[in-house]
């Protein structure tokens, strides 16, 4: 399930890409897919070994153009052990929530992304983010979990502070925002709960057969309850 609009991303082959915050890599293989030269990052070392298992198996099934590389880095997103403009393109999907300083780590980002690059941000977006805190403390409370709410004005606020021209924004993912609704009401944790459980199953079905009628529901509700809001921007110098 992806967050970013790969067409305005416009990854090309043999670009150096950097997907920050990595998690279970779900960017890092469109990008490697569309025959990218793909940095998966993350603190969590396991993440990255499950990561590199999948692009293994994609490279042997045939999934993957020649020339196309993967490799897996574990690190610090305020502190990027990456030389100064060292990739064409990063992506930052869910990660600037969970970091204290997210300003420095946004500075990292347009220290290793070259002039002219381009970087495709999400985080939660601000209403449903704001009705999960209000439902259940458990929901962001947590070890290594959200530590502030953005507005899509702050962020983009802070991107500019960082050295990028901001280059449009759109919200994803409509029907995952009364799911996570559901899950802070029963539990966040409770996932045997007939609801959220059955919500879940709706989930996978769509993602899977993509049927017309939710697509079309979702478009229709992403403006007004998106989970997610995704902003893309170009490192001016």
């Amino acid at each position: 399930m992806l967050t970013v609009d790969y067409n305005r991303l416009q990854i090309a082959p043999g670009d150096r890409v950097l997907d920050v915050g990595a998690g279970n890599g779900r960017h890092a293989f469109e990008a490697y897919r569309r025959g990218a030269r793909v940095v998966a990052f993350d603190l969590d070392r396991n993440e990255l070994t499950a990561v590199a298992g999948l692009c293994g198996a994609m490279r042997a099934e045939g999934e993957v153009p020649p020339g196309a590389e993967s490799a897996g880095v574990s690190g610090d997103a305020t502190r990027l052990p990456f030389a100064d403009g060292s990739f064409d393109r990063v992506i930052a999907a869910e990660v600037f929530e969970h970091i204290l300083d997210d300003q420095r780590a946004m500075d990292e980002v347009a220290r290793v992304l070259r002039p002219g690059g381009v970087l495709a941000v999400t985080v939660p977006a601000w209403l449903p983010e704001r009705i999960c805190w209000g439902l259940s403390r458990e929901y962001h409370e947590v070890p290594g979990g959200h530590v502030r709410i953005y507005t899509r004005l702050e962020l983009e606020a802070k991107l500019r502070r960082a050295g990028f021209a901001i280059g449009g924004h759109h919200h994803a993912h409509g029907l995952h925002s009364p799911y996570w609704w559901l899950k802070c009401l029963v539990g966040v944790g409770n996932d045997d709960h007939p609801a959220a459980q059955a919500y879940h199953r709706l989930l996978v079905w769509d993602i899977m057969k993509k049927p017309a009628a939710t697509r079309l529901a979702e478009q229709a509700l992403n403006p007004l309850i998106g989970k997610s809001v995704v902003v893309y921007a170009a490192l001016t110098s």
